[in-house]
């Protein structure tokens, strides 16, 4: 009797919806390395070369309605837009049937990513809001030490240099971009995952160049709310630093400190390094995502956002340095 090898799932069709940095360093090599997933479209108004892709045969369309058209067998999409216009294209591509991946943040407005849900539930889709800050395994070591620990207080630093991440992106700091947020953002994933309990922000203060209309940086004062196990946290975002880049979260606890640096992917307690790993969290954000079309499920976390929003809400604007490129 002859024994027959099981066959492998052939990897699902996936189009990439806005090629600009995020897609072209990030989604792209994570596509190729996990091997769950076929690069099979890129829509980018501005074109695309077969070295972005990472593949000659790879066709590359003006509007996802052009993509949806031309390969209705499609399965799935990934919005790595702008923020301001992912609502209309993430219904467009539900509607048409297919899962969607959003990169962070998931919509401009909470009210959006409200929609954006009931839009999943009608269509039977797997909706997935990608916090790629979580997929570091040194983010689910904290969030499983700090599992029933008391924190006193967080610190969370987040600066980077915007020329260097984001050179010539005027989006960032249009209405609707999140400016400083954009990256602050992910810190905010990040806390809201490792943390024991919830925390309101109480107070902020944002920084918007004279010429611009979003926040190059930002301070928020946060607490837990009554009878958690969570103090004080504080965030610090910059757009303005230089040299040496800082995403760093500080934990103090009743038995002793936790840092999370490098962007949540190295953790430190007490002082002494416990996790250190390489960058993955976008091979990390498709296996999450291939699982949740296995299993016909989604995964939108709102919370990053709404503190985002209560920033806005409760925070004292300040003029600032107009911005130049």
């Amino acid at each position: 009797m002859t024994r027959s090898t099981p066959l492998t799932p052939a990897p699902l069709t996936l189009g990439i919806v806005g090629f600009g940095k995020i897609a072209r360093d990030q989604h792209v090599p994570a596509i190729a390395a996990t091997g769950l997933f076929r690069l099979a479209a890129v829509v980018s108004p501005h074109g695309a070369t077969p070295e972005e892709t990472g593949h000659g045969d790879v066709p590359v369309f003006r509007s996802q309605a052009e993509m949806l058209a031309a390969l209705p067998g499609l399965d799935a999409v990934a919005i790595c837009t702008p923020p301001a216009v992912r609502h209309a294209l993430t219904v467009e591509a539900l509607r048409a049937g297919k899962h969607v991946l959003i990169e962070k943040p998931p919509a401009a407005t909470l009210t959006e990513l409200g929609l954006l849900l009931d839009a999943a539930d009608t269509a039977g889709r797997t909706l997935f809001a990608a916090w790629h800050s979580r997929f570091n395994a040194a983010v689910e070591e904290t969030r499983r030490r700090l599992a029933g620990a008391t924190v006193r207080h967080a610190a969370i630093t987040w600066k980077e240099d915007v020329r260097r991440w984001h050179p010539g992106q005027d989006w960032i700091f249009a209405a609707g971009g999140f400016g400083v947020f954009d990256p602050g953002i992910n810190a905010l994933s990040i806390l809201t995952e490792i943390l024991p309990g919830p925390v309101v922000v109480r107070d902020a203060e944002l920084r918007v160049p004279a010429n611009r209309d979003t926040p190059i940086a930002a301070k928020l004062r946060m607490e837990g709310v009554a009878g958690s196990a969570v103090g004080t946290v504080t965030a610090a975002f910059d757009f303005l630093q230089e040299g040496e880049q800082t995403w760093a979260i500080a934990i103090e606890t009743e038995s002793g400190r936790l840092d999370l640096t490098h962007g949540g992917s190295r953790l430190s307690v007490d002082g002494v390094p416990v996790l250190v790993e390489p960058d993955a969290e976008y091979q990390g954000i498709y296996r999450r995502f291939h699982h949740l079309i296995a299993d016909a499920a989604g995964d939108v976390d709102a919370r990053p956002l709404q503190l985002v929003a209560d920033a806005c809400l409760v925070g004292r604007w300040r003029t600032t340095d107009a911005f130049h490129w």
